[in-house]
């Protein structure tokens, strides 16, 4: 079902990747639309400022493809987060030596031509999308690995496995900026295309808003889109 018309009080929580630009199949080899910096400064303009990005990718890569951007961003799953005029708030105490996680998610990709590791300030995520013949292998050695990082949490995505930290969420990124301004007592409603993003779509149900599945597959969320580009026409109106 297509969704109405966004509210005049909305908070507006947008993903990324699949969301906002196509999937592509390396994270560095999406494109960004040329209108879309220009609507979503537009739409941080309509909404007195309540429009955050809320993505699986680190803040510093967010703002590298979007760097006029001049809402909120929640970055690894709101492990990082970034608000206008403030440096980013990374995750506390985390006690993870990412340098060897990095290394040992190389090594064990190593078995297989095909799969990618991407490397992230608090985790890391394993690539299967060149091989999805993988899938069970990607999942046991992931949480092969996991076992030695026990503040760590796997996350299953499109084609791909993450390692997380376990206090972080999607959800919560968008409730942590829900309670204050500019989001604090406006109509939360956020898009998004994978499985990461559920959960932030039933918390944004949950306080009186809406979730937008974009693409195909079940979902919780009330409306859907087909793609990023019919996301963009819907906020353009």
């Amino acid at each position: 079902m297509t969704p109405p018309d966004l509210p005049e009080d909305a908070a507006l929580f947008l993903d990324f990747d699949g969301c906002l630009v196509e999937i592509a199949p390396t994270p560095d080899s999406i494109t960004v639309p040329d209108a879309l910096p220009d609507l979503l400064a537009q739409l941080h303009r309509r909404l007195q400022g309540a429009v955050a990005l809320i993505s699986g990718r680190n803040v510093d890569d967010l703002r590298r493809y979007l760097p006029e951007f001049p809402g909120a961003i929640a970055g690894s799953h709101g492990a990082e987060l970034a608000l206008p005029g403030q440096p980013i708030q990374p995750p506390a105490g985390e006690g993870i030596d990412i340098p060897a996680l990095h290394q040992q998610a190389q090594d064990i990709a190593a078995a297989h031509d095909g799969v990618l590791i991407e490397p992230k300030p608090h985790g890391v995520v394993l690539h299967y999308r060149a091989r999805p013949d993988l899938a069970e292998w990607a999942q046991a050695a992931m949480d092969e690995l996991a076992a030695g990082y026990p503040m760590l949490a796997i996350q299953p995505a499109k084609m791909a496995f993450e390692l997380r930290p376990k206090d972080a969420g999607k959800d919560r990124a968008l409730l942590r900026l829900l309670a204050s301004e500019p989001f604090l007592g406006r109509v939360p409603v956020y898009a998004g295309d994978d499985l990461t993003d559920e959960v932030a779509m039933a918390a944004a149900q949950s306080r009186g808003g809406f979730g937008i599945k974009i693409g195909d597959g079940d979902s919780v969320a009330r409306y859907r889109l087909p793609d990023p580009a019919a996301l963009a026409q819907w906020l353009a109106r």
